[in-house]
């Protein structure tokens, strides 16, 4: 028999994971907001910039494996960033059915500018830094592991 108190309580939204994760997801883009509008960035575009950063060059799909994104999300996103004069998007000329993204001198100086991110969000988020580690390591984990579970 079954306990119907433990069953309620595993369907309050307080008891669930899945609000904690987005709760916090969404917490920490609205701490992003104002750290990147001066960078005239959005939250997922700063995340295609952090990409091209550590390695410039890579496909539209390379870009999307990375970020967990498919084409379909990351192709406007990317054509606002050329629009702003921040990546150039090219034809791969080994494969035309490819798009390559690279960045654009003013792509590149902003990496100089974003460099003070980082500390700040450290600052806003009041844990010490192994705490902050350990954190996007369980979420990294949690992530593979709900990857590789069967459907």
């Amino acid at each position: 028999m079954s306990d119907p108190d433990a069953a309620a309580d595993a369907l309050k939204l307080g008891n669930q994971l899945c609000f904690a994760v987005y709760a916090a997801a969404h917490a920490l883009n609205k701490t992003y907001k104002p750290l990147l509008e001066p960078l005239e960035l959005t939250y997922p575009q700063y995340l295609v910039m952090l990409v091209l950063w550590e390695r410039d060059g890579l496909t539209v799909k390379e870009i999307g494996e990375r970020l967990f994104l498919d084409s379909g999300t990351l192709t406007p996103l990317l054509k606002r960033l050329e629009a702003a004069g921040r990546v150039r998007r090219t034809r791969d000329s080994e494969d035309e059915r490819q798009v390559r993204i690279t960045l654009t001198e003013a792509g590149r100086t902003l990496k100089q500018q974003a460099a003070g991110v980082p500390p700040q969000l450290f600052c806003a988020m009041g844990m010490d830094l192994p705490g902050l580690i350990g954190l996007k390591d369980e979420l990294a984990q949690l992530r593979a592991t709900l990857d590789a579970a069967p459907p």
